[in-house]
C-alpha cells in the first residue's frame, strides 16, 4: 500500500499531468456551458486550442477564403474566446446596425487593459453612460467645427506634402512613411498647440512601442490559465510604456495647466479642452453632481492617448492602401485625374479651400 502511496504521489507531482487534467476539465465544462447553443459555420476547432493553428492563416485573404467555404458568417475558436467573422453586406448589416448595442464592446487584450488605465479611455470603453459622455466631449469640444477651423494653418502640411511628392514624378517614393511621419507631426501640433516640433522624437519612439505592445501575441489572452508564462519581460515592457507615456503626457499636462489658457480660447488645443472637462467634473469646482460621472487625470491622459495613436497608422494605411488600389486600376485612375483636373489649385498644386 505504500508502495502505490508513493507512486501516486510521484505521479501528482508531474506538472504535465496537471496540465493535461485541467485541459480536460476545460474541455468537459466548456460542452456543459455552451451545450448544444448553434454557432455559425466554421473549421472545426480542436480540443482546448481550437483554431488557434489557423492564426497565420486569418488575413484578410485567408478570412475570405474561409468565407467562401463557409459562408458570410463563420466561426473560430481560438482559445477561450469564440470569433465571428463577417463578410456580406447582410450579415454587416445585422451586426453594425440590428444587434449594434449588444455587440458594440470591443474585447480588451491584457495589453489594451493596462495601456489605456483599465480602458478609461472612449476606444475600448464598455458602452454606456461614460463612454456617451467621452463621445459627446468629442462632439462638442474636442471635434467641433470651430476646432477644426482652428487647425487650417496645421493642415497646410498636407499641400505641402502633395508638392513634395509631384516634383518628384516618376522616382520610387515611400508614400507609406511620408504620410504616417506627416500625420504624427500634424496630430502632434493640433493636440499641443506647438509650432515646433520639440518632443517629436520621443513621441513618436512611444507611439511606436505601444503599436508593438497593443499588436503583441500573447498567450494569456487565449489562455488565461497560461498567463503566466513570460509575463514577466511581458509586464516589464507594459510598465516601461506607459511609464514613458505618463512622464510625457504628464509633463504636457502641467504645462498647459501652468498656462492656464480658457477652452473657449480660439487658440486652445485638445489638452485645454480636456483640462477644461476636468475641472468642470471635479467635486472641488462645486459642479459636481452626486449622479455625474468622475472624471480623472488618468481618464484625460487616456483619451489624449487615443487621439494621438488613433489616427497615424489608420490615416497612413488608409491613404497607402488606396493608392494601391488606384494602381491596380487604370481605368479608375484615369477617373480620378479627370475629377482632380476640375478642382480649384492653389498655385501648383490642388486645394480644398474655394
Amino acid at each position: 500500500m505504500a508502495a502505490y502511496a508513493k507512486v501516486g504521489t510521484e505521479f501528482l507531482k508531474d506538472p504535465l499531468i496537471w496540465l493535461f487534467l485541467a485541459s480536460l476539465a476545460f474541455v468537459i465544462l466548456q460542452r456543459r456551458r455552451l451545450g448544444s447553443a448553434p454557432f455559425p459555420p466554421g473549421p472545426k476547432p480542436l480540443p482546448v486550442i481550437g483554431n488557434m493553428a489557423l492564426v497565420d492563416q486569418l488575413t484578410h485573404r485567408g478570412l475570405a477564403a474561409l468565407a467562401k467555404q463557409y459562408g458570410g458568417l463563420l466561426h473560430l475558436r481560438l482559445g477561450r474566446l469564440h470569433v465571428y467573422a463577417v463578410s456580406t453586406p447582410e450579415y454587416a448589416r445585422e451586426v453594425l446596425h440590428v444587434q449594434d448595442a449588444a455587440l458594440s464592446n470591443r474585447p480588451a487584450t491584457i495589453a489594451v487593459v493596462y495601456l489605456t488605465y483599465g480602458r478609461s479611455d472612449m476606444a475600448f470603453a464598455h458602452n454606456g453612460a461614460y463612454w456617451r459622455q467621452m463621445r459627446k466631449l468629442c462632439v462638442t469640444k474636442i471635434f467641433s467645427r470651430r476646432r477644426a477651423e482652428t487647425w487650417l494653418a496645421v493642415r497646410e502640411g498636407y499641400g505641402a506634402l502633395a508638392c513634395a511628392v509631384s516634383r518628384r514624378c516618376g522616382e520610387a517614393v515611400n508614400l507609406g512613411e511620408l504620410i504616417f511621419n506627416l500625420t504624427v507631426s500634424v496630430i502632434f501640433r493640433a493636440a499641443f498647440s506647438t509650432r515646433d516640433e520639440d518632443g517629436l522624437d520621443e513621441f513618436i519612439a512611444i507611439l511606436q512601442e505601444f503599436s508593438s505592445l497593443l499588436g503583441l501575441f500573447h498567450i494569456g489572452d487565449f489562455f488565461p490559465w497560461l498567463g503566466w508564462v513570460g509575463r514577466r519581460g511581458f509586464n516589464r515592457r507594459l510598465r516601461t510604456a506607459r511609464g514613458a507615456l505618463d512622464k510625457f503626457i504628464d509633463r504636457i499636462i502641467d504645462e498647459h495647466m501652468k498656462r492656464g489658457k480658457n477652452a473657449a480660447d480660439p487658440e486652445a488645443d485638445l489638452v485645454d479642452g480636456l483640462l477644461a472637462f476636468l475641472a468642470e467634473a471635479n467635486p472641488i469646482s462645486g459642479k459636481h453632481r452626486e449622479d455625474a460621472l468622475r472624471f480623472t487625470r488618468d481618464n484625460a491622459k487616456a483619451m489624449i492617448m487615443d487621439m494621438l495613436f488613433g489616427g497615424p497608422e489608420t490615416v497612413g494605411s488608409m491613404t497607402e492602401w488606396a493608392m494601391a488600389e488606384m494602381m491596380r486600376s487604370p481605368d479608375d485612375l484615369r477617373r480620378l485625374q479627370r475629377e482632380l483636373a476640375n478642382v480649384p489649385r492653389v498655385g501648383e498644386c490642388l486645394g480644398d479651400q474655394p
